[in-house]
């Protein structure tokens, strides 16, 4: 065999081999990896990244900080990402404000949510919930609706364009209320005004305020999710009590667009068993996050749906941030 045929050969093989090693999960990275999050600190979405950055350290030696950057309905962090290098060294924990509200609710963005991104692993999804002043003694919607057409009701957001900003509005539509919208960045702040006494109510997660729900800290009205919940089987659905509210909150793991497939598979693997350790599996649980495996096509063609799908529930809620 001629010398230049050989080493042409040899450097094919290194090269299908090197990218089959390179496939599995593990270390992708000798630089620390930044998960930047949408909302400042103290939320689901910034306590999911820590624990994905914890374990991608202990399990496979890769670093990796989390880096807040919350504003504009997640757009501001996703426009961040999307201009940054396709390294790996990079990425964004996805979700619903920039990739499927923002769409719909800004006339123009600055990045493409689809083809803009490399959308590598769905992580899960949430559902969120109406919760009240415990002072207010309201028991159930219908107090909730006499109050609003009465005195009228302050609730708060994650910020405006968020998933507790489209669920307050859809729940106006359907109760035929109007409410007073207070946004915030992240629901975090949102809760320690909840707790001052300055709102007399606020959208979440169900499982976020588990301690809150249990301590008598806040009434929980209703849950946006299809069926009940089985950790708070006595809270209603919307829709059992006759309102067709049925939204989920889902999160998973992007990067900018043009990222090596080798490197994507890697990742997404990686996120895969990290999100199959029991202790990991526990932890989501207590913040009401349900894991489903996507493959990262799967997962973009996910993202790309969620769009279609709640364009006309964001056009009835009127959210419009120009």
């Amino acid at each position: 065999m001629p010398m230049k045929t050989s080493a042409l050969l040899m450097l094919t093989a290194a090269t299908i081999f090197g990218s089959a090693a390179c496939a599995e999960p593990g270390k992708w990275s000798d630089e620390p990896v930044r998960i930047v999050v949408t909302f400042p600190p103290g939320g689901t979405s910034d306590l999911v990244a820590r624990i994905l950055a914890q374990y991608l350290e202990s399990e496979y030696g890769q670093k990796a900080v989390v880096d807040n950057r919350p504003g504009a309905g997640g757009t501001v962090a996703a426009d961040y990402v999307a201009q940054q290098p396709a390294d790996g060294t990079t990425l964004i924990l996805a979700n619903n404000a920039p990739f499927t509200i923002a769409p719909t609710q800004f006339e123009s963005l600055p990045y493409d949510p689809v083809d803009g991104f490399t959308h590598i692993a769905n992580l899960g999804a949430s559902t969120p919930g109406l919760f009240v002043q415990p002072a207010l003694e309201i028991t159930d919607l219908d107090g909730f609706i006499a109050m609003a057409k009465g005195d009228g009701i302050t609730y708060g957001s994650s910020g405006v364009g968020s998933i507790t900003h489209i669920l307050g509005q859809a729940v106006d539509t359907a109760l035929e209320i109007e409410t007073i919208h207070v946004p915030y960045q992240g629901s975090a702040p949102a809760i320690q005004d909840f707790r001052a006494g300055v709102l007399e109510a606020f959208y979440d997660s169900m499982a976020q305020n588990s301690s809150m729900i249990e301590d008598g800290e806040v009434v929980p009205l209703a849950i946006a999710s299809p069926e009940r919940s089985k950790r708070f089987p006595e809270i209603p659905t919307f829709r059992e009590l006759g309102y067709d509210v049925v939204i989920e909150n889902w999160t998973g793991l992007s990067g900018p667009a043009g990222m090596d497939p080798a490197m994507v598979q890697t990742i997404h693997d990686s996120v895969e068993e990290i999100m199959a350790i029991p202790a990991v599996i526990e932890q989501m649980d207590q913040w009401g996050i349900a894991h489903t495996e996507m493959t990262t096509e799967e997962f973009n063609g996910f993202v790309a749906k969620t769009i279609e799908v709640w364009r006309p529930l964001i056009e009835a809620a009127k959210v419009n941030g120009g």
